[in-house]
């Protein structure tokens, strides 16, 4: 039986790519979207984003892109201005008007995923959100989906049947946390069971860029109805420079726990990197007050919400924006993306 071609599908992929990447941002990450551009030797792509007097809105492009290779950057967390659901749907109406441009090739560029967290069902009639949410994606006919160390890599993959790829800030963080941690006996913790791999991921990188061996160790740590608790720790921190890696910080309390616990078992400092800093809640108060000697996130979400000075003046950024762009790059040129889980 015959395959049909979708109707839009690029005449010419070597027409596509010889035409260069086409990249648009909302506005909400025109910033973001700005420094990839730039990093690509081009510039964002002109659109339109219009309000209405009910509330309504539409984002169209300003330039023709049948037939190109089109990339649409939007981090998708809430803000002062947008909340996540407005950001999500303004996406979405942007990636199906690109559609129905004839766009080649759509993908969508989300630094940070909105609704990746809700992965399974926990309780009794849950939504699983990360499924209901690739769907939304699928069905204004976007090709591919990128994001940066979403929550869980595995139930991203299985719920889109569109192209996914995630991208790793563990090389970059990892520079980073090499340089804070110095000549002394280093070692890696996860926060919770959950997160072991992707700590021991960190691990290696971290001790590569080091030059020796760093030692491993995971937290206890249960949560129901938005408590937290549990204060085991498992493996060696003794006279060591802790360094807590997680997906991302919302509230502070399990790195801040996590922080405690390695500071009574020894730990000569405690130093949190994650690639989502999203300080939400109580985090200003929660992390004013831990132990934590520096935390380094990424710049997928900006640090708006971290304002108070305790927590500010140990709180770091490491531009996402070179991942980015070299991902665009190898994408649009048909490269591999896996030399970049040690990208820095």
């Amino acid at each position: 039986m015959a395959i049909k071609q979708r109707p839009n599908a690029p005449r010419s992929v070597g027409r596509m790519i010889a035409a260069g990447p086409l990249v648009f941002a909302l506005d909400t990450s025109r910033g973001l979207g700005e420094a990839v551009a730039a990093l690509l030797g081009t510039t964002l792509a002109a659109h339109e984003e219009r309000e209405f007097e009910d509330g309504e809105h539409k984002a169209r492009s300003l330039v023709n892109v049948r037939d190109r290779d089109v990339y649409v950057l939007a981090s998708l967390h809430g803000d002062a201005l947008r909340s996540t659901n407005d950001k999500l749907v303004r996406l979405l109406f942007l990636l199906g008007s690109l559609r129905d441009a004839a766009a080649g090739r759509l993908t969508a560029v989300v630094p940070y995923l909105a609704y990746a967290r809700k992965d399974q069902k926990s309780k009794s009639r849950d939504p699983v959100a990360t499924r209901y949410v690739a769907r939304f994606f699928e069905g204004v006919g976007t090709d591919r989906v990128v994001t940066v160390d979403v929550h869980n890599v595995a139930a991203f993959q299985n719920a889109y049947r569109c192209g996914t790829e995630n991208l790793e800030a563990a090389g970059l963080l990892a520079d980073r946390c090499a340089a804070l941690a110095g000549e002394g006996p280093v070692a890696v913790v996860s926060p919770d069971a959950g997160g072991i791999k992707r700590a021991e991921r960190f691990r290696t990188i971290l001790a590569a860029r080091l030059g020796r061996g760093a030692a491993m160790a995971f937290a206890e740590k249960h949560r129901s109805e938005g408590a937290v608790s549990g204060d085991a720790l498992v493996g060696d921190v003794a006279g060591r420079t802790a360094i807590i890696v997680d997906d991302l910080i919302s509230a502070g309390t399990t790195v801040d726990r996590c922080a405690r616990a390695c500071l009574a078992r020894g730990a000569a400092r405690v130093i949190a990197a994650a690639t989502h800093g999203l300080f939400a809640g109580a985090a200003n108060e929660v992390l004013a007050a831990s132990p934590l000697e520096r935390i380094v996130v990424t710049d997928t979400v900006p640090a708006f919400r971290a304002v108070a000075p305790a927590l500010g003046a140990r709180l770091e950024h490491v531009p996402i924006a070179p991942l980015l762009a070299e991902a665009i790059r190898r994408l649009h040129s048909g490269g591999s993306l896996v030399a970049l889980r040690e990208y820095s």
